[in-house]
């Protein structure tokens, strides 16, 4: 006896319910209109990233050279994140029963670490030249770090409103909201070069830009890992789940529940819902799962449904870790 409820309340009577809620939840933003600010970022920093490595050769910045090298690297990020966009739109097959929208996970997971070894890159540069630090251009330091606020603020610009309910349109958003503060920081270290002549700041402020992407890539790369592993997406509450389940209508008991992120910006769950009185029909079942996307965010749910006539085993997962069965959601 299953039940698959989709969004346009298809039916079919078996005894699980499935529901692809992707209408019921919140707006993650025109995907067409994410493509083209991809686009646009892409040509806009691909285009500073020659201009200020240029220039940065030319005034012997190791600041203005080490960003560009950083911004190189979020063209790179951005591609990434673009081309999960492009291949989530795929469509499930027989092979990829889910399509390919995990995509998304990896880029965003891609992109942290790319940060990650940008920053490696500036901070070693950085410490060598601390010994020496040669003089600097500071006017074309600052003309050009001024050109990067106004191109990298315009890209986080265009990415702000994905930014908040899809993580890949938020590492690139965060790519480029911390390459403009890098810029207006490298500008007033160009102006502090300029008045006092202390070359040493160029190295320095390397060191405080790499302080600053280390802080802000932590929380992405946590957070796409988890996804990777499929960690319940921070957004859900598990209990809070389970315990809307317990309440329905002729549930006595829930078990083997499982919530994982299918892409950046969509989840699923499969479930037991233990029914002594028998399979509710089908209307019952689709309700709960448009619940499921409407006050979880879970668009894609399965529901088992069962008599509790017999002692299901424990789920196959915890059988070769018994110490995490008690943590695993069961519930009567």
């Amino acid at each position: 006896m299953d039940a698959h409820g989709h969004d346009h309340d298809h039916a079919h009577g078996h005894g699980h319910g499935h529901s692809h809620g992707l209408g019921h939840h919140h707006h993650h933003g025109d995907p067409n209109t994410q493509g083209r600010a991809f686009v646009i970022a892409i040509v806009l920093n691909s285009l500073f990233v020659a201009l200020e490595f240029g220039y940065g050769f030319a005034a012997n910045s190791t600041a203005l050279m080490a960003d560009a090298g950083h911004n190189l690297s979020d063209v790179l990020g951005l591609l990434l994140a673009w081309g999960a966009t492009l291949l989530a739109r795929k469509a499930p097959d027989q092979r990829y029963t889910y399509g390919l929208r995990s995509s998304s996970i990896l880029a965003a997971l891609g992109n942290a670490v790319l940060l990650f070894v940008a920053c490696g890159a500036i901070a070693w540069e950085a410490i060598q030249r601390f010994s020496a630090p040669p003089p600097v251009a500071s006017l074309t330091v600052m003309l050009v770090a001024g050109a990067g606020i106004a191109v990298n603020g315009f890209s986080a610009w265009l990415f702000m409103r994905g930014a908040k309910n899809d993580l890949n349109v938020r590492g690139a958003y965060l790519h480029m909201a911390a390459d403009a503060a890098v810029s207006l920081v490298v500008v007033l270290a160009g102006l502090g070069m300029l008045l006092t002549g202390w070359y040493w700041l160029d190295p320095l402020l390397s060191l405080l830009i790499v302080a600053v992407i280390l802080v802000g890539t932590w929380g992405l790369l946590r957070e796409a890992t988890g996804l990777a592993l499929n960690a319940v997406p921070a957004h859900i509450d598990v209990a809070a789940v389970q315990a809307y389940l317990l309440q329905q209508p002729g549930v006595s008991a829930v078990h083997d529940l499982h919530i994982w992120a299918m892409s950046t910006t969509e989840s699923a769950l499969t479930v037991h819902l233990v029914m002594p009185a028998g399979h509710p029909g089908d209307a019952a079942l689709d309700a709960i799962t448009d619940t499921l996307a409407e006050r979880f965010a879970i668009h894609h749910s399965t529901l088992q449904v069962e008599l509790g006539q017999s002692q299901h085993p424990v789920c196959a997962l915890f059988k070769a870790a018994p110490q995490a069965a008690a943590a695993h959601p069961h519930a009567h």
